[in-house]
Order: structure tokens, then C-alpha cells, then sequence
């Protein structure tokens, strides 16, 4: 028995056994088609149909929003997605398509939306029949998220929305969007609304999207033009001004440290997965030749592959201590460090292979002599996007000392 099991409570321990019986029958067959390395680089139809697939029999057995009300279509159970989570990621799951929605979405408009529309969105949600998109940054309002110009005009009941949305990860398959615009020029966040927005029935009436080609090759990301669309008053969260502080609730679960854990899957072993950790790095070491040895061998690479798995093991004894009350000290501290140091640790990884792979490293997806199918640079390019997503390591770093030690705001 883990150490995980030893902490359950009886009624955690027979949702456990249940995930664990599902999972051994349920999990399923590799793909016939090539996945991307997260779901934010989806492409195809193809690809979200396999994922879709996934994440609609895991919701139907009860293993994605357990921690929900059952009135807004989640499992009406207390901390089991965090098991569930577990129990997938040992099953070696495929991962979940809607990130967005399942992380940024869901808690957003549970915290925030009139009981109404929780009961209309959220089962789709949960199940990957509605995929989400987050409409924040802008190409003038990245980092600086108060300074969003996307602006709703009030005409009656209806709102009238104007803007350009930029970095919208799944907008070009998402039917949602949450949305943070401003609803008044006159005062910086207090002007500031927060609504959710049904983007795919509006394609071409008023809603552009136009992908976004990655240095990788890849889409996924996206621009999103908003030219007079209207959207009914019913669809904004909370109230009126009161954007800001709707959107601090989405950011904290992005970045990990909101009260609701995000369902999530994955490490399903497969031509198109791939793994950054340290052991990869072993892997890749030993079978990759230098100077008539192995790079293995090389002292610089195993001191850089052990102080990567001396970071890993803190961060997984981190986890651990985060799910113990009394070592708390501050709610976010933990969370806020996680996010900072795993995108890093990633990118440290990634980088580490692109220098034992040498100038191998230089040959990409689609090249047969390619080390590993040309993952690792791959996963360098990708890795860029987690050190910039839900806030720069930098915005991470301010954060961190301002709001969870205490120090002196930035200037």
C-alpha cells in the first residue's frame, strides 16, 4: 500500500478502488495518429477526437470533476479528484483535450457564474463535449493583464464586444471562450468585466480566429478578432467591474493554488508522448555515443543529470508536504513555487538532451535519423510556452515575494 493510500479515508479508499478497477479495463489502446506533446499544440480533428473520447468515458465514470456538486454535473465528493488524478497518471492514461476548461474554466464559473449557467456549461465541460479557450492577453496587455482594451458596449440587455484576443491556446476548437474586457475606459480595473462567451457558434458573425504557426511547426495558439458581437447580459460572471477579482480566481487555478484541483491524465507511452524527465535523460545518455564512449560517462552530464534529479525529488517531496495541513504555512506559497519550478525544471531538462544529442539535435520531427523521433527539440521549443504561460517565471517571482513573503511591490 502507498503512502497516498495510508491517508485515505474509507470513503476515499473505495473511490480509489473503484479508479483502480475502472482504469484496468477501461484505459485505452495508443492512437493510430500522432498526438502532440501537451493538449495546447491539438491540430487535428483526429487528435481531438481520440482525446475527446478519453476524457468523455473518464467523466462517465466518474474520475473528472468528483470534487463537484452533482447539480452542476460533478461527482459530489470531497478531495477524490486528487486520487483520481493519481490513480490516471499511474494508469498511464491518455491526457485530457480541454486544459482550459477543466483547470481555468470550470472553478471560474462555479465561484462566479448564476446557478443557471453552472448547470448548463459545466457537465459539458467536465465531459470534453465543449472545449474551452481563455480570452485574456492582448498584443498590447500580455503580463500586464489590467491593461486589457477589448471593450463591451452595453445596449440593453445585450453587450457589444470589440477587441483582438492573441495567445488563445484551442480557440480553433473551442465553442467557449472566458473573456476578461473592459466595460469602462475611465478607471484601469475597476473598469474591468468578466463574461463567457460562445465563440464557435459566432464564427464568422462576428468572431474571427486565425492560428498562430509555433516555431515548432505547430498551431494551437491563436488570434481572435471581435468585431460587434453580441452577447446577452446572462453571460457575465458576477458583477458588473467586478472583472479583476474574477479573473484573480481563474489565475489561481492556473497556476495551482486555487481550492478546486484540476482533473488531469496522462503518460500514456507512445510514439507521440514523451517524457522530460531525469531518468529520459539517463536513457538518452546511455544510448547516445561521444568521443568513443557514451555520453553517460561523461562527468558533466551526470552532474547535470543529478542536480536535475535533486530538483525533481524536491519538488515531488514539495507535492507531498502540500498535502499535509499543519506543514502549510501560507496557501499559495507551494503552488506558486510548483508552477515556477516545474516549467524550469522542463526547460533545464529539454536543454540538457539538446547538448547530449550534440549536433543530432539539430534534425526534427520527421527525419529518420533523428534521436527520439525528434522530441527533444521538440520539447526545447515547447518549453518556452510553460515559462510563459499563467504569468512569466518573472511575474511568478514577483508574485512569490510579494504576496507570499511580504516584500516591497516592484517598480
Amino acid at each position: 500500500m502507498s503512502a497516498d493510500q495510508q491517508k485515505d479515508t474509507p470513503e476515499q479508499a473505495e473511490f480509489r478502488a473503484h479508479a483502480q478497477a475502472w482504469l484496468a479495463e477501461n484505459t485505452p489502446e495508443p492512437p493510430t495518429v500522432r498526438l502532440p506533446q501537451s493538449p495546447l499544440e491539438i491540430m487535428t480533428t483526429d487528435q481531438l477526437s481520440y482525446l475527446q473520447a478519453w476524457q468523455k468515458s473518464a467523466y462517465d465514470a466518474g474520475l473528472v470533476g468528483c470534487d463537484y456538486p452533482v447539480e452542476v454535473g460533478g461527482g459530489g465528493r470531497q478531495n477524490c479528484q486528487r486520487i483520481a488524478n493519481e490513480e490516471m497518471r499511474r494508469a498511464r492514461t491518455p491526457f485530457m483535450p480541454n486544459v482550459i476548461g477543466l483547470g481555468m474554466a470550470a472553478p471560474t464559473v462555479f465561484y462566479h457564474a448564476q446557478e443557471e449557467l453552472k448547470q448548463r456549461l459545466l457537465p459539458k465541460l467536465f465531459s470534453g463535449e465543449d472545449i474551452w479557450c481563455q480570452g485574456f492577453s492582448e498584443p498590447g496587455a500580455g503580463s500586464d493583464l489590467a491593461s486589457v482594451q477589448t471593450f463591451a458596449e452595453r445596449k440593453g440587455d445585450k453587450w457589444v464586444i470589440n477587441g483582438h484576443k492573441v495567445w488563445t491556446s484551442l480557440a480553433h476548437f473551442a465553442e467557449w471562450m472566458i473573456l476578461l474586457l473592459r466595460t469602462d475606459k475611465s478607471v484601469k480595473h475597476d473598469g474591468l468585466s468578466y463574461f463567457v462567451v460562445p465563440i464557435k457558434s459566432a464564427l464568422g458573425k462576428g468572431v474571427t480566429v486565425r492560428p498562430l504557426i509555433k516555431i515548432t511547426g505547430e498551431t494551437g495558439f491563436n488570434e481572435v478578432i471581435f468585431e460587434d458581437l453580441e452577447v446577452d447580459d446572462s453571460y457575465r460572471l458576477d458583477e458588473l467591474g467586478k472583472g479583476w477579482q474574477v479573473a484573480m480566481t481563474t489565475l489561481a487555478h492556473e497556476r495551482g493554488a486555487g481550492e478546486l484541483v484540476t482533473p488531469s491524465s496522462g503518460g500514456m507511452k507512445s510514439e507521440s508522448t514523451h517524457n522530460t524527465s531525469a531518468m529520459a535523460l539517463i536513457d538518452l545518455a546511455r544510448r547516445t555515443a561521444r568521443n568513443g564512449a557514451t555520453a553517460a560517462e561523461d562527468p558533466l552530464v551526470r552532474d547535470q543529470i543529478m542536480q536535475q534529479l535533486i530538483r525533481e525529488q524536491g519538488l515531488a517531496e514539495n507535492n507531498r508536504r502540500g498535502r499535509v495541513t499543519e506543514l502549510l504555512d501560507h496557501p499559495m506559497r507551494l503552488a506558486l513555487q510548483n508552477k515556477l519550478l516545474m516549467s524550469e525544471i522542463m526547460q533545464d531538462s529539454a536543454g540538457i538532451a539538446m547538448d547530449i544529442e550534440g549536433a543530432a539535435a539539430s534534425l526534427y520531427l520527421g527525419d529518420g535519423s533523428a534521436p527520439d523521433g525528434g522530441q527533444w527539440p521538440m520539447a526545447y521549443m515547447n518549453s518556452f510556452g510553460f515559462t510563459i504561460a499563467a504569468g512569466t517565471s518573472e511575474v511568478q517571482r514577483n508574485i512569490l515575494g510579494e504576496r507570499v513573503l511580504g516584500m516591497a511591490k516592484s517598480k
